[in-house]
């Protein structure tokens, strides 16, 4: 069975703006079988995401969401790997500094570790994995990565989480001053969802 066979396929997130970047990226990707979010196929429950690596928490992710709907389910684990920083905060992202705040207050903790840090030791990636899992039990992943430079401040309105930290040089633009055609052309998760 491969993806576009399907009648829908249940996006295994509730969080309202992944849930719109992934479908703008399968619009741009020309895959026209409709995505519907975990509270639209009617399930509710809370999913433990207790992997080790973006990896795995596709994988619980994915699964569950198949199993409790009987649909073919999508899942994307992602985050942000600063090299300075040894890779923090990683599978972590989300949780970084805590999980309550907003991600201003993510974006304020990463940029107060790297204070004094010069530009060019502030590399950092945006890494997505996504697992399609399968009622008959199938399932495969695909990754994306997109390599950038943690600004020194916040820049641009658009996009989500990290997006107003996120320098991509070859746009001289921040992921939040990008257009969301512009992003899913570059970014982590619309690398993975060509893939």
């Amino acid at each position: 069975m491969t993806i576009n066979q399907t009648e829908k396929i249940v996006l295994a997130t509730r969080n309202p703006n992944k849930a719109d970047e992934i479908k703008k990226a399968f619009v741009s990707a020309g895959i026209k079988t409709p995505l519907i979010t975990l509270d639209e196929a009617g399930f509710y429950g809370e999913i433990i995401e207790d992997g080790s690596s973006f990896k795995e928490n596709a994988l619980i992710k994915a699964k569950a969401a198949c199993i409790a709907t009987g649909l073919v389910s999508i899942a994307d684990d992602s985050g942000l790997e600063v090299e300075f920083l040894g890779g923090r905060p990683g599978v972590l992202s989300a949780r970084y500094g805590g999980e309550s705040g907003g991600y201003d207050n993510k974006i304020n903790l990463l940029l107060g570790e790297l204070s004094g840090v010069p530009g060019n030791d502030r590399r950092a990636r945006f890494v997505a994995v996504f697992c399609c899992y399968f009622p008959d039990g199938g399932y495969f992943f695909a990754d994306g990565e997109c390599e950038g430079i943690i600004a020194q401040k916040k820049a641009g309105a658009g996009n989500f989480g990290y997006d107003p930290v996120f320098y991509y040089p070859p746009s001289r633009k921040t992921f939040a001053q990008m257009s969301a055609e512009e992003k899913n052309k570059i970014s982590h998760r619309g690398k993975a969802v060509e893939r």
